[in-house]
Order: structure tokens, then C-alpha cells, then sequence
């Protein structure tokens, strides 16, 4: 989450917190650096006595002790609200400027083990994993590869006109918290979709669902048990739209 962080920006937090904890020890709760020594001792002695009753008394007391003190601390508060912030930073960055992914075509090469039996050949991916951020297949001519990606905060948009799908199955896996998931399909594709979400709505071709709560959604068209050519579309999001249509 954060090695896209500025290092002036990680050294500016850290000294912040380093002031405020200066301010609690001399001017505001210093006791509750006591008490956190106090309960952090219970925690540590109570874990060397742990199978008695008597440690297992001591570990929970100071365990439960050691977290009320902490979050009462003001440092802990300011790092939360830093936190918060830089989410806030990021998402919005995010949807002012998309990253758009260019997909690494690797060709065949040496296998990794001369000992393995069977071969192995490493492929390409068109998206990947990111905790934030949106991101869209390219808008060129790209070469497919099935797509299976988790997220945090983000769209996805999935657009299949720039590429040609390979006979058989071709697959979309997504999982996301929150964000919008728009995928753009050719009108002689037949699909499937199975859809998770918490809270959302969902637009299917014609099929509209203005408010979806805590449903699963599963669809295909007509022919896809017979089709040379199919897309199988595996989504599920805690929040957020999704939207198919042909192009």
C-alpha cells in the first residue's frame, strides 16, 4: 500500500508522530505509556505461564489492556487519520488519471527445472492485482490472455473488440471490495456471468438490476453450451456496479 508513497511524504509522517509522542510523554497522558508498559508486561509473563489458569488470566488481561491503551494513545489516532488520508489521496488520483496496463507478451522459452517431467511454459497477463487504482485493457490490438484479478478500490473496464479470442472458453475472473466493473463484449461472443455482490446494481444486456443486495446473479445466453466461441465472466465485488453489453 505504500511503496508508491513519496519518501519525504513517509519521512514528514514519522516525524509528526515522533513531536506528538514527545507532547503525550510531557504534556498530555503520559500514564498511559505506564499503562502500556504495565499491560504489555502482563501480556508477556502471562504468555510464559500460559497452559495454567493463572497465565491465561494474565495473557487476556494485558492483551485486551495493551489494544484499549493503544488506540487511546494520540499517536495511534494521528496514524489512523494519516492513513485514512492517503486512501483518500490515492483513490482519488486513481479515477483522475487510469492507469492503463500493456500486457507482456512473453514468447516460449527455456523450461524452469531440467529435472521436472512435464513442461511449463510461463504466459502473459493482460491486468493485475492492485490494491488501488483503475485499470482497462489497452485500446490497440492486444493479445488475449484469461484474465484473473483481485482488487481493492478501482474500476475495471474490459474491453474484448481490440482482441480475438481463442476457440473453446476464454475466462474473466474479478474480485473486488469497491468499484465498477464494465466489460464490452462482441455481439458474436456467448457468454456466461456469474455475479457476487453486497450492494450494487448490475446492467446485463437488457437485463437491468436497479438495486442488487447481498445477491449472487448468473446468466448466459442462449447457444453458449454449443458455441465454437465463449467468454465465461466470474465476478464478485463488496460494492459496486457491473455492466455488460455488446459493442
Amino acid at each position: 500500500m505504500f511503496k508508491h508513497m513519496k519518501t519525504d511524504y513517509i519521512g514528514w509522517i514519522l516525524l509528526i508522530g515522533i513531536i506528538l509522542l514527545f507532547l503525550e510523554i510531557s504534556f498530555f497522558n503520559g500514564g498511559l505509556l505506564f499503562s502500556l508498559a504495565i499491560t504489555i508486561g502482563l501480556t508477556y509473563f502471562g504468555r510464559k505461564l500460559y497452559p495454567r489458569k493463572r497465565g491465561k488470566i494474565m495473557f487476556w488481561i494485558g492483551l485486551i489492556g495493551t489494544v484499549i491503551t493503544v488506540v487511546n494513545m494520540m499517536i495511534f489516532k494521528f496514524f489512523l487519520l494519516a492513513i485514512l488520508v492517503h486512501l483518500i489521496l490515492v483513490f482519488y488520483q486513481s479515477k483522475k488519471n487510469p492507469e492503463v496496463i500493456i500486457p507482456l507478451l512473453v514468447e516460449p522459452g527455456s523450461l524452469h527445472g531440467s529435472s521436472e517431467k512435464e513442461p511449463i511454459l510461463k504466459t502473459g497477463f493482460l491486468l493485475q492485482n492492485k490494491w488501488f487504482g483503475r485499470q482497462k485493457t489497452p485500446e490497440h490490438m492486444y493479445e488475449w490472455n484469461d484474465i484473473n484479478i483481485q482488487g481493492g478500490i478501482g474500476d475495471t473496464i474490459i474491453d474484448l473488440s481490440n482482441t480475438i479470442l481463442p476457440k473453446g472458453e476464454a475466462v474473466i475472473s474479478i474480485r473486488n471490495l469497491i468499484g465498477n466493473i464494465q466489460i464490452f463484449v462482441p455481439y458474436d461472443i456467448e457468454i456466461s456471468i456469474h455475479h457476487s455482490v453486497v450492494a450494487g446494481k448490475a446492467a446485463i444486456f437488457q437485463h437491468q438490476e436497479t438495486r442488487v443486495f447481498n445477491q449472487i446473479l448468473s446468466y448466459q445466453t442462449e447457444d453458449y453450451q454449443h458455441a465454437a466461441q465463449k467468454m465465461k465472466i466470474i465476478t464478485s465485488v463488496l460494492t459496486g456496479d457491473i455492466e455488460v453489453k455488446r459493442i
